[in-house]
């Protein structure tokens, strides 16, 4: 399988040993990877912003760069849904449905598409504390929702499982969103703030060392919480510990 990746403007920019983290672990999976040079943004930020019409040159660019490959990659569950809910601000071409329909975001494509289940060369010897975006928990369905009263099921602590020494502390509110939501965190500042720091908190009095996620922007916003408010907890992206991250 050809596997283009794809690493957000904002992983790029912040938290660039997540973007390696990605890019070793799949080549440790045995894939073929590609980072195409001339990626930029994806045009999530635009979109949500409400400014649909100027998202239209970084999604061209994205679907320029992307459309040959089988399958592409990338460790952020609210980009993934961007690409394939809202890419709608271009013509609709047969490359443009490739793209929507091969757009993964990393847990879901080791779980689902690569099917796997244990990671040898990965150990933990941590309690972490895992937390889904709302992007990947109510838009890609990797876990289960709690408004739902559906079955429990997880695929991040599925692959995490499949690290040695790893220990879970379970919140009491697992699935509640923590406030950052993008322009929502400048807006309506005072609530996103707030919603941040109980979301800290909830993990940190389950016991947790770190919070785990997929989504760096949701660690970025509950790191700068915890500082200010002085919550001794660290914070880990899921491609880090999977690729063998001791701390």
């Amino acid at each position: 399988m050809k596997i283009g990746l794809f690493v957000p403007c904002y992983v790029d920019a912040f938290y660039p040993g997540v973007g390696i983290a990605t890019l070793e672990l799949l080549e440790r999976l045995g894939q073929d990877v590609t980072y195409p040079q001339e990626q930029t943004c994806c045009g999530q930020p635009m979109t949500n912003a409400g400014c649909v019409s100027d998202s239209a040159a970084a999604e061209a660019l994205f679907v320029r760069l992307f459309a040959g490959f089988d399958a592409i990659v990338m460790p952020s569950g609210s980009c993934t849904h961007h690409v394939r809910a809202h890419f709608d601000a271009i013509e609709q071409t047969d490359a443009v449905r490739h793209v929507r329909a091969n757009t993964y975001e990393l847990v879901e494509f080791l779980h689902d598409v690569l099917k796997v289940r244990d990671f040898p060369w990965a150990e933990f010897p941590h309690t972490v504390g895992l937390h889904n975006s709302c992007s990947s928990l109510r838009a890609l369905r990797t876990a289960s929702m709690s408004e739902l009263g559906e079955p429990a099921f997880s695929k991040p602590m599925t692959l995490l499982s499949g690290v040695k020494g790893i220990r879970f502390a379970t919140p009491a509110r697992p699935d509640e969103c923590c406030g950052f939501g993008g322009t929502f965190s400048v807006s309506e500042e005072a609530v996103s703030a707030r919603m941040g720091l109980d979301k800290v908190r909830d993990h940190h009095q389950a016991g947790a060392e770190y919070i785990v996620s997929a989504d760096s922007s949701c660690m970025m916003h509950q790191r700068g919480c915890a500082e200010r408010a002085g919550v001794n907890i660290r914070f880990i992206h899921i491609a880090e510990i999977l690729n063998g991250a001791r701390q």
